[in-house]
């Protein structure tokens, strides 16, 4: 036991070592690219990446439909009637609305 102690204290009053633990805990914990910082950006960038693949996807989607809309004359009037609730002269439009 007082083996161990001896060689623990004699690691600690090692001024390179003391040195070279400080800096690796600033590095690890206080410096602006910190470890902890690091993975909070990782996080936010996977975050922003599966975020920009969805607005891809709604991008891709949404060009479609509007090309669609633009090309064929009955997609647009279903889609104003769908959405805008227009409808033709002499014309009722009843709106069923599902209670879930």
């Amino acid at each position: 036991m007082l083996k161990r102690d001896s060689i623990l204290i004699r690691s600690l009053r090692n001024k390179y070592l003391i040195a070279v633990l400080v800096f690796l805990i600033w590095l690890l914990v206080f410096d602006r690219n910190s470890l902890i910082d690091r993975v909070r950006y990782i996080r936010t960038l996977s975050d922003l990446e599966d975020e920009k693949q969805y607005y891809i996807e709604r991008i891709d989607e949404d060009s479609r439909r509007l090309n669609e809309l633009k090309t064929d004359k009955d997609n647009l009037e279903k889609f104003a009637r769908e959405q805008y609730f227009m409808k033709k002269e002499n014309e009722d439009v009843f709106v069923i609305v599902r209670e879930d």
